[in-house]
């Protein structure tokens, strides 16, 4: 059993915060996989403590880099990392735990930070703040071209998100929008064959409504010609 990094006491829950002191539990990379400290590659800096982030090998069957802050406990993922440590860390998902999930989901940050737009660690552009997956609570800092920033403690919830089944109903979600974006794009596809076949079928009177729909932006334009 887990125990709160601040108290000691033991954790319940999903884990996230402490039912005693209230601290939020950041993640232990270590728990999560083996880890060994590399030489950085290119000096990427900390958004929130100013300082360089530390490369760390995860370690996952061959090298996988990413950068931690040994302060704040923050990780930078490269594009595309962050999406393959979820699928070697949380496997056989194949329900979704609601109650579960309403309570990762509405796990409340600590007021550490404000809410603001930081700078990429590679580029120093500001990032964009994204909910994680849609909807799974953590607002996340990405940069398009270089990668997306976690807090500390924010890998754990976005771990705890996906195992509740988080992702099951995000894809979900993503089916049901599609469905109604093709069912609308059948809808415009047969009122257009309609107008086809009406146009065929009447030209004059389609000619005599296109006349009837151009005269009041005709009196309209001749209105401001004259004034």
């Amino acid at each position: 059993m887990a125990n709160c990094r601040n108290c000691g006491a033991v954790l319940t829950g999903t884990l996230l915060t402490c039912e005693y002191c209230r601290t939020r539990q950041d993640v232990d990379l270590s728990v999560v996989h083996r880890f060994t400290v590399e030489t950085p590659l290119s000096e990427r800096i900390c958004p929130r403590c100013h300082i360089p982030l530390q490369t760390v090998d995860l370690r996952l069957k061959e090298k996988f880099l990413i950068e931690r802050c040994e302060r704040c406990l923050g990780l930078f993922f490269d594009p595309g990392e962050l999406a393959a440590l979820l699928e070697k860390a949380v496997t056989n998902v194949h329900a979704v735990d609601p109650q579960r999930l309403n309570e990762v989901q509405g796990v409340k940050r600590r007021d550490e930070y404000p809410v603001t737009y930081i700078d990429c660690p590679v580029c120093r552009r500001l990032m964009n703040r994204v909910n994680f997956g849609s909807r799974s609570g953590v607002i996340a800092d990405q940069c398009r071209e270089h990668g997306m920033w976690l807090d500390g403690g924010e890998l754990r919830q976005i771990l705890e998100w996906t195992k509740a089944g988080g992702n099951l109903v995000r894809r979900e979600s993503e089916l049901e929008l599609a469905r109604l974006e093709l069912e609308q794009e059948k809808k415009k596809l047969q009122f257009a064959r309609i107008d086809r076949a009406f146009l065929q079928m009447h030209p004059e009177s389609a000619r005599h409504d296109l006349e009837l729909d151009l005269l009041p932006m005709i009196g309209r334009l001749l209105k401001k010609l004259f004034r």
